[in-house]
Order: structure tokens, then C-alpha cells, then sequence
């Protein structure tokens, strides 16, 4: 097994960093691209076994991989494109994206856009999107307190919105779960009427979004019922994950924020993109995911236009499978059936 560290450089001019994983002495023929726009995905637990089998495995970073606050998604597209081209020139036949987590967006949007086609984005051959979220606008709309009476203060409760009242469950009733809701919208397009009108009158400036850990699902299990347990991806103590000094979109610029988590001005919602996408397509979800969902796998999958597509759930799967070794080869054994079955073979 071979590791390549790449340097490489987007049509735009900046960096991009990336590991490339292969087996030796195998012959160019499929390779995968993982990809997040913020989070290293360098050393993704997949990257190893995927080459084992023979696949080039591309570990790709975007230039705001640990830089949440400032990410621009339109961006970030470029830096995808400098992978896939990477692949092209290397002579891979086939190059797929591996969508996984906040990647499974920015994977269809680079691939509805390449579909069209726009010069300097090279088109995939398939699609694998991997427990991913609907897009970032969504599920941080999803996360989003809406009883923050105060954007200023982190501690501002409105108690007829609040989750953590214990008068309005869990179990949450059918109206104000509807009202809860509703709410969360109305939040974050307050902030991006905020944003936009702030970046219009000022300039870009940071600011930061409190209380980001608050989807209703994180406490009761009978909304969107699925083989989870209580809690978020950062432990059961959904309150203090909400309150916390750190957390999802929790800082931003005004730029940033319109980019990425507005609800009404990013482009980076991943079903609208899936229906302008037509490659083939393969979707894998783990049934005890924290913060990926039946209802919304179940959506990208109804939303994706391709012809040829599955979706597949991993019962008793996590979000990024850890610990759980044999859950993670079943979603390897999928990936390669489904390529080999659609004329991409690993090489062997």
C-alpha cells in the first residue's frame, strides 16, 4: 500500500491538500473521492480498506478544512475539481465521489454543475452518497434553538419554544413540534436577512450563532423513529452540547454565512442538486445515526433523478461506523458490488 501526500493547485489559484492511497501494482481503472468542505477527511477510515481492494482512494481537503467560519462553498467546488482532474491525468477510467457526512451536498452540487457542463469541472462517473446530511443550510436549520430570544445572548430562553422545558416533553407533541419547527426556519432567515443587509451596508464581518444543538430528534426517539440512542454526535447530554462554547455554524462571517447556512441564499442544499444529477447512484445510511435520519435519506434518495439508483441501510450503523469493524466492511462489500455491477471494477 502506497500513500502520496499531493499538493494540489485549484483553477482559481489556491492550494488544495490530499492523500492518495493505492495498492501496489494496481493498474488505473476506478477511483474514489472523499471529500468534506471543512473537515479533514486526509485519513477518512474508508481511504485504506477501499484501496486494499484496489481502488486509488483520494482523501481530498478543501482550503477551509478546519476553517468553518470563513468556508464559501462556491469555492470549495473548485477544490473538488482539482482532485477529480488529478485522477483524469493519472489515467483512471473511472473517478466516483464518495459523498460522506457534510460531503454528500457538496458531491451532488459539484456533480449537477458538472452535468451541465461548466468548463473546469470534470464530471464523475457515480455517485456514493454515505450518511449525509441534506445540505448544510438544512441541518443546521434542523439544529437551530429557535427559542433564542436574543442573538446577542447565549442564555435567552423563550420557555413556549424551549426543548429542554420539560412541560413541552419528550415526548414532543404534534404541535409544537409544528411550531418548533416553523420556528427554526424563522431563525435562520432572520440571521441571513441580518447577514445580507449587514454585508451590503458594512462589509464582511464575524459574528457568532449560539445554541446550534437543539433538533428535537436528539431527545425523542418516536420522531423519526430509528435504532439510535439519545443524544448528539458529541455525547447523550444534548443541553450542554446546545450550550456549548463550540458546536456547528457557531461562527461565522456575514460572506460565510450566506454561502453556507442560509436557508435561502446557499446553493449547497443537496436535493435540488441530486435532481439536476443523472449518474448512477448509490446511498447508504446507517439506521442509528444521531443526526442523519430515516426521512432524510429516505428524501435525497426520492430526490435524485438518476435512473439507476439504490439505497441501502446499514441496520444498527452509526454515523461514521466506530467500532463497529464489520459494519464498516458491509458498507465496502456494497460499494464494490455496486461498482463492479456498473463496469467499474477495482483492480485485482
Amino acid at each position: 500500500m502506497t500513500r502520496e501526500l499531493l499538493a494540489l493547485t485549484a483553477e482559481d489559484g489556491a492550494g488544495v491538500d490530499g492523500a492518495f492511497y493505492l495498492r501496489s501494482g494496481a493498474p488505473p481503472s476506478t477511483a474514489l473521492v472523499l471529500m468534506h468542505p471543512t473537515v479533514s477527511f486526509l485519513h477518512h477510515y474508508a481511504l485504506i480498506p477501499l484501496a486494499r481492494r484496489g481502488y486509488g482512494a483520494l482523501g481530498l481537503n478543501s482550503r477551509f478544512a478546519g476553517n468553518e467560519a470563513q468556508l464559501l462553498m462556491e469555492q470549495v467546488v473548485l477544490d473538488l475539481a482539482a482532485g477529480v482532474a488529478e485522477l483524469r491525468e493519472r489515467g483512471f477510467e473511472r473517478v466516483v465521489l464518495v459523498g460522506n457526512s457534510g460531503g454528500g451536498a457538496l458531491a451532488a452540487f459539484y456533480q449537477a454543475q458538472a452535468e451541465k457542463p461548466v468548463p473546469g469541472l470534470p464530471r464523475a462517473d457515480a455517485l456514493i452518497i454515505l450518511n449525509a446530511h441534506r445540505g448544510r443550510p438544512q441541518v443546521l436549520t434542523a439544529w437551530l434553538d429557535p427559542s433564542v430570544t436574543d442573538e446577542s445572548d447565549p442564555l435567552s430562553v423563550d420557555p413556549a419554544l424551549d426543548m429542554f422545558e420539560r412541560r413541552n416533553g419528550p415526548p414532543y407533541r404534534p404541535d409544537f413540534v409544528e411550531r418548533y419547527r416553523a420556528a427554526q426556519k424563522a431563525r435562520n432567515l432572520r440571521v441571513t436577512a441580518w447577514a445580507r443587509e449587514r454585508l451590503e451596508s458594512a462589509g464582511d464581518q464575524a459574528f457568532v450563532v449560539h445554541r446550534t444543538a437543539a433538533d428535537l430528534r436528539f431527545l425523542d426517539l418516536t420522531l423519526d423513529p430509528s435504532d439510535r440512542v439519545v443524544g448528539t454526535y458529541w455525547g447523550p447530554d444534548v443541553r450542554a452540547a446546545n450550550y456549548a462554547a463550540g458546536g456547528l455554524g457557531r461562527f461565522s462571517t456575514v460572506r460565510s454565512w450566506l454561502s453556507q447556512w442560509g436557508l435561502d441564499t446557499s446553493p449547497v442544499a443537496a436535493e435540488p442538486s441530486l435532481a439536476r444529477c443523472h449518474a448512477p447512484m448509490l446511498f447508504i445510511q446507517g439506521t442509528a445515526d444521531q443526526g442523519i435520519f430515516p426521512s432524510d435519506a429516505q428524501a435525497l434518495f426520492e430526490a435524485a433523478s438518476a435512473e439507476d439508483k439504490q439505497l441501502r441501510w446499514i441496520p444498527g450503523g452509526s454515523h461514521y461506523f466506530l467500532g463497529q469493524p464489520d459494519l464498516q466492511r458491509e458498507v465496502y462489500d456494497l460499494i464494490e458490488g455496486w461498482l463492479t455491477a456498473r463496469g467499474m471494477p477495482a483492480a485485482r
